[in-house]
C-alpha cells in the first residue's frame, strides 16, 4: 500500500490566525524581534519576509527603518497584519502580499537585499520539493551578495510525544477565557512533528471549541546549509542566539545567514 503523503504545511494556519498572537506572546514573545530589527534596519534595499503572518516581525522591522514586503498564504493571518499596519500607520514602509513562497510573485530585479525566514517558516515546507522550490525562488529574486537568513526551531523531532496536555490558559482580551489543549505526534522517518491543537473559548456562558493541526519538518543545520548551498548560496555564519553568538550542538537557537553567490 502506498504511504500517504504528509499534510502540506500551510494547512491549519487559517484556523490558527485568531490565536497566533495570543499564544506567541506567552511562548516566543519578542525574544527574536531585536535581531530582525537590526538586520532589516541595516539594509540599503528592500526586505522580504517569508510567512509574515500577523505582522509580528514585519511591523518592528518597518519601524526600524526598513522597507518591508511580507508575503503569506493565509488570508486570515494577513487580515490581522493589515489591521496592525493601519493602526501603526506603516503603510508607506510596509506592505503585504498574499502568495506562495514556493513561487514568489516578484520580478527578479525588485530591489530586495534581504529575505527573512523567521521562526521556523521553512519548516512548514513538509516536502523536499517545496523546500527546494522556495530556495530557488528566493535565489532568483536576490542579487549577488543578497542575504537569505533562516531561523529554525531547534530539533523538533526530539520532542516527546504527548496527548491532550493543557499547554496554555488565560484571558484573551477582557472577556474571553482561552485554553490550549495540545497533542504532539512524531513521524520520525520523515522528520515531521505534528501539533494537534484544541482551543477552548469561554465567553460568558458560551463555549466554543476550535480544532486544527500544524505540521513541521525539521532538517539539521548541516542539512539545511547543504540545501542552501545547492541553491546557489554560500553560508556566511550560523548563530546560536539572537545576539550573534556562535552555534553549537547545544544551542537553543539555529539561525543560518546565507549570501547569494
Amino acid at each position: 500500500m502506498k504511504e500517504a503523503a504528509p499534510a502540506e504545511g500551510w494547512k491549519g494556519w487559517d484556523a490558527y490566525a485568531p490565536f497566533y498572537d495570543w499564544e506567541n506572546a506567552q511562548t516566543v514573545a519578542r525574544r527574536d524581534v531585536a535581531f530582525w530589527e537590526r538586520l532589516g534596519g541595516a539594509q540599503a534595499g528592500r526586505v522580504l519576509e517569508l510567512g509574515c503572518g500577523t505582522g509580528r516581525i514585519t511591523i518592528p522591522v518597518a519601524r526600524a527603518g526598513a522597507t518591508v514586503i511580507g508575503i503569506d498564504r493565509s488570508e486570515p493571518m494577513l487580515k490581522r497584519a493589515r489591521q496592525r499596519l493601519r493602526r501603526g500607520r506603516f503603510e508607506g514602509s510596509a506592505s503585504l502580499v498574499r502568495g506562495d513562497i514556493r513561487s514568489l510573485p516578484f520580478r527578479k530585479r525588485s530591489g530586495f537585499s534581504l529575505a527573512m525566514a523567521p521562526y521556523g517558516i521553512l519548516q512548514s515546507l513538509t516536502r523536499e520539493k517545496d523546500l527546494q522550490a522556495t530556495i530557488a525562488s528566493v535565489g532568483a529574486l536576490l542579487p549577488r551578495g543578497g542575504l537569505f537568513v533562516v531561523d529554525l526551531v531547534p530539533d523538533l523531532p526530539r520532542w516527546d510525544e504527548y496527548e491532550r496536555r493543557t499547554s496554555l490558559a488565560g484571558l484573551k482580551g477582557r472577556a474571553t477565557e482561552l485554553t490550549l489543549i495540545e497533542s504532539v505526534r512524531q513521524d520520525t522517518r520523515r522528520r515531521l512533528t505534528i501539533f494537534d491543537h484544541e482551543y477552548v473559548e469561554h465567553k460568558g456562558r458560551a463555549r466554543t471549541v476550535h480544532r486544527f493541526s500544524l505540521t513541521f519538518r525539521t532538517l539539521s543545520v548541516s542539512q539545511m546549509s547543504r540545501r542552501l548551498e545547492t541553491g546557489g548560496f554560500s553560508i556566511r555564519a550560523v548563530l546560536g542566539d539572537y545576539r550573534g553568538g556562535p552555534w553549537d550542538a547545544r544551542s537553543d537557537v539555529w539561525v543560518i545567514i546565507a549570501e547569494k553567490a
